[in-house]
This record gives structure tokens, C-alpha cells and sequence, in this order.
């Protein structure tokens, strides 16, 4: 299971949910047709009615959420799809999922830590490294030399010392 989103809270009260997407855009989140909803790992398959943009979250009509109570309950659930539903990515693009728990090592071989988050800035996006220290490295081609999901091991530009 791939997680792409979060339901924040019930959406009026015909059982619509809120949902804060983890996806670059809203419809890498809405575009599928069914969903797993899971908390604690628990999965259960769920199919969507409706799902749209609402600003910067999304709103959906779930099957078999009903009202406003039925909405609550699903609250902080997880939204996940099955890794086989994603689009394949091109050469040099990478699922932030792939990439947390790599080994990061600087172009001298020095390990740096694991990947144990990825977050966007605005800027760019940065690794979140830890290691003996925690170390937030920009995720931008200057810096991230090589991905290598075989060996699971990101080649990065960066200093011990930075």
C-alpha cells in the first residue's frame, strides 16, 4: 500500500469526508476510484462515489458512509492505493516512498544516515537524513547525484560538516 492522503474530518452531513492529500497535486488523489482506508496497517477496501478539489484539501463521498456520524468515524484514517495502480515514473523520478529508508553517503563514500522523511518547501523538496546527527538535504539534481533503489542508496553532494 502506497499512502496518499489523510481524512481530516466529516464534510457536512450526507457522509462526505475532508481529506488532506499527500499527492503533488489534489487529483494524483482523486483519480482513483477506490481507495483503501486503513489506521494501525488495518486496510479495508473502500469504493468512491465522488471525489473533487475543495481549496487546498479534497472533500469525498465514500460507499457506505451515509451521515455525518459514519464520516466521523472514519476520521485520521489513512488513504492508501495498491503500489500496482500508480502511474510508472520516468527515468530519474522517484515515489517519496521509495526513497525513505535509503543509506545517503556523500560522493567521498562517507554515510551521511538514512532517509527517514521527505517534505516539500516551496523551493524544493528536502531529504530529512538521519544519521549521527540530522541533516536536511534539498532533494534538487546539484545536490542528489544518484538514486540507486537496487542498492538502496541515495549519491549525494553534501559535506559531513554541512
Amino acid at each position: 500500500m502506497v499512502v496518499l492522503g489523510r481524512i481530516t474530518a466529516p464534510y457536512g452531513v450526507n457522509g462526505w469526508v475532508k481529506i488532506h492529500p499527500y499527492t503533488q497535486t489534489i487529483e494524483g488523489l482523486t483519480r482513483y476510484a477506490t481507495w483503501w482506508l486503513g489506521k494501525e496497517g488495518d486496510w479495508r477496501e473502500t469504493a468512491v462515489i465522488e471525489a473533487r478539489p475543495q481549496g487546498k484539501a479534497a472533500v469525498a463521498k465514500l460507499q457506505g458512509c451515509e451521515d455525518r456520524t459514519s464520516a466521523q468515524s472514519l476520521k485520521n484514517s489513512e488513504i492508501a492505493v495498491q503500489r500496482s495502480q500508480l502511474p510508472s515514473v520516468r527515468k530519474g523520478q522517484y515515489y517519496w516512498v521509495d526513497l525513505i529508508g535509503l543509506e545517503v553517503v556523500n560522493l567521498k563514500g562517507e554515510a551521511l544516515g538514512v532517509v527517514d522523511e521527505l517534505f516539500a518547501t516551496g523551493a524544493n523538496d528536502v531529504l530529512r537524513v538521519q544519521g549521527e546527527r540530522e541533516r536536511l538535504i534539498p532533494l534538487i539534481p546539484q545536490v542528489v547525484r544518484e538514486v540507486n533503489l537496487d542498492a538502496a542508496l541515495i549519491r549525494v553532494d553534501w559535506e559531513l560538516d554541512y
